[in-house]
């Protein structure tokens, strides 16, 4: 009798960032019937929760090593950075797992000879595997190599966000309350917006101090509204459903955007920058100018991009529209998940033979 594939998937932490989140949807996606999903990680957080309720077994603590002798998953899928890190590769070595899979966070090499282990990795977007083949001068078309974009609950939010308030002032932007995840944009652009626009509002999660000084001394308190970090996809869309558009701005870019994804699932329009030199644009992959929402260069070009999306709702709207179309043809999240799932299948067929990597499936493994 067949038993299911066992996978284990491994992240540093259970907090509320996008990396765990993904890593979250995967687990918990796959279908239960061909695969037995576990997690492993070094630090606890509140998608432990979560995760259980969901089904999937979560170890805590140090030692990786035991982890894997006591489970024997067949497969591990790493949830990390992409640069060197010998200490989380080498007990996947000592435990000989067939099948190792690596989701390459923010699109980094890791040329150590433990590395070597690693038989697939996967860019979050293409910006990230053609930065990467360009940096490092290697082919990511081969066979080591792919995209799969993050996961997105699009149905979800199509079903529970409510209708926006088009034609009313309101926008906003949703982040952790981290400065590594702002721009000073997204603050230079309100005196600028509140001469066009004097009774805006702006919904924050995520505000960081600097944010709320600036708002102090620059007499923006009746137009920012500072809110509560949310956990679930059904409080996102709450959010979503509150505002006319999204405002993101992150000087470090994104190697893939979560949260702009999840707002074209909701039906927003995007507004963006691109981010200097070499940090990450996958956000400039995910925003279509013109199309799914605009991409602005300075303050005045994004003050006057979010100041033209709240006085014309419907080219706000059928922008949003159709950066929902893009998220469910490309995020949506059943699908990512049966392309992680035909990965694993082929790489054991491809690593061990079909009829071993059948016999891994029995009840003998």
């Amino acid at each position: 009798m067949e038993r299911p594939v066992r996978v284990l998937h491994v992240c540093f932490g259970l907090g509320l960032g996008g990396t765990e989140k993904v890593m979250q949807t995967l687990a918990a996606g796959l279908d239960r019937d061909r695969f037995e999903p576990f997690v492993f990680s070094f630090a606890d957080g509140p998608r432990r929760r979560q995760l259980s309720a969901s089904g999937v077994q979560v170890s805590i603590g140090k030692d990786l090593l035991r982890c894997l002798e006591r489970l024997r998953p067949h497969v591990v899928h790493l949830h990390r950075a992409g640069w060197p890190e010998p200490g989380l590769l080498r007990p996947l070595r000592l435990a000989r797992v067939p099948v190792v899979v690596e989701t390459n966070v923010f699109g980094r090499r890791d040329p150590s000879p433990q590395a070597q282990i690693i038989d697939r990795h996967l860019f979050v977007s293409h910006f990230c595997a053609s930065r990467y083949a360009a940096v490092e001068g290697i082919d990511t078309s081969g066979p080591r190599y792919g995209v799969l974009y993050n996961p997105v609950d699009t149905d979800c939010y199509e079903s529970n966000t409510p209708a926006q308030p088009w034609g009313q002032p309101i926008f906003g932007r949703i982040s952790r309350a981290d400065p590594g995840k702002w721009s000073h944009l997204a603050l230079d652009i309100l005196p600028l917006l509140k001469r066009q626009i004097p009774n805006f509002i702006f919904r924050v999660i995520g505000g960081i101090p600097e944010a709320h000084e600036f708002v102090r001394a620059h007499g923006l308190d009746e137009q920012v509204q500072w809110l509560d970090p949310v956990e679930s996809d059904l409080e996102l869309a709450g959010f979503y459903g509150s505002v006319c558009l999204l405002a993101h701005a992150n000087d470090t870019g994104e190697s893939f955007g979560l949260t702009i994804a999840e707002a074209m699932a909701a039906g927003l329009p995007v507004v963006t920058h691109p981010a200097a030199g070499l940090r990450d644009n996958a956000q400039l992959e995910l925003v279509e100018h013109g199309k799914t929402g605009f991409v602005a260069g300075s303050a005045e070009e994004y003050a006057g991009a979010v100041a033209r999306l709240l006085t014309n709702p419907d080219e706000a709207r059928a922008l949003g529209q159709r950066g929902r179309d893009k998220a469910q043809r490309l995020f949506r999240k059943q699908a990512i998940v049966s392309q992680v799932e035909t990965i694993y299948l082929e790489l054991l067929d491809a690593k061990l033979g079909p009829e071993t990597a059948s016999g891994l499936r029995r009840d003998d493994a």
